[in-house]
């Protein structure tokens, strides 16, 4: 008499698991390409060094900010704009992806279904943290300075950590829906560039003309911006009577 042995299906921590596995593994495909072409960094170490120079060096000069330095209103402005343009990343790889067939592949293999997004994003807040590193040693390098507490300067990290993250993920999804690496890219600098620079990014929003001054002041990106400036101690130059936003810009950034 023989016995049919009956397959288990397997426990949570076994899928846990292999959902981690197959995560980092993707996540190795995407550094490789890195390490292939390492061009592929410049968005995020390069590019957010040339916006600090041209700032500091060109138009700082001529910037005023209200009792405080210009290069220490500028770093927490750079730093936000750099983890905006960190969308174009993901949806460029992953349109290419879903255009070259990667994913049908990738999906034809014995995977956990969300690995893949997973294991992209993993790769991107690499890249992201990075680009928050380069930044902040430039800027220290310039005479930018955290002037704020040590739970201060953390929360201020964690703000650009999960700033940065959601940034990823949309990304991700404008990868998804945008039908090639190009159109993701006219995407990203048709939304991230006027909404970083209507913004208080680069000059405080009181000095703005009547019309964009109350865009800049709605702009979440200004939120963003004067919250990481105010965790990590920098002037916000925000003006008497401003809005909401501007005035509680910790609790608004994370709303």
């Amino acid at each position: 008499m023989t016995t049919i042995a009956v397959p288990t299906s397997p426990s949570a921590s076994q899928r846990a698991r292999w959902f981690l596995s197959d995560s980092l593994a993707l996540a190795g495909r995407n550094l490789q390409h890195v390490r292939q072409i390492p061009e592929k960094l410049i968005d995020v170490t390069t590019q957010p060094i040339m916006f600090v120079l041209l700032f500091a060096f060109v138009f700082g000069n001529v910037i005023d900010v209200p009792g405080a330095s210009y290069r220490e209103y500028l770093i927490g402005g750079i730093l936000v704009q750099s983890l905006a343009f960190g969308m174009m990343g993901p949806g460029v790889s992953i349109a290419g992806d879903l255009g070259e067939g990667m994913v049908d592949r990738i999906r034809s293999l014995p995977t956990s279904r969300s690995a893949y997004l997973f294991g992209h994003f993993t790769a991107e807040l690499a890249a992201t943290l990075l680009a928050v590193l380069i930044l902040c040693v430039t800027g220290l390098v310039i005479g930018w300075s955290v002037d704020s507490s040590v739970a201060e300067a953390l929360g201020g990290v964690v703000l650009l950590v999960a700033f940065g993250s959601a940034m990823i993920w949309i990304g991700t999804l404008l990868g998804v829906i945008a039908r090639s690496p190009d159109a993701v890219q006219g995407l990203v600098f048709m939304t991230v560039f006027p909404l970083t620079f209507l913004s208080n990014a680069f000059v405080p929003a009181s000095g703005l003309p009547d019309g964009l001054q109350q865009i800049a002041e709605w702009n979440p990106i200004s939120a963003v911006v004067a919250a990481v400036r105010t965790l990590f101690g920098n002037p916000t130059a925000t003006p008497p009577g401003a809005p909401w936003p501007l005035e509680h810009p910790v609790l608004a950034a994370v709303l």
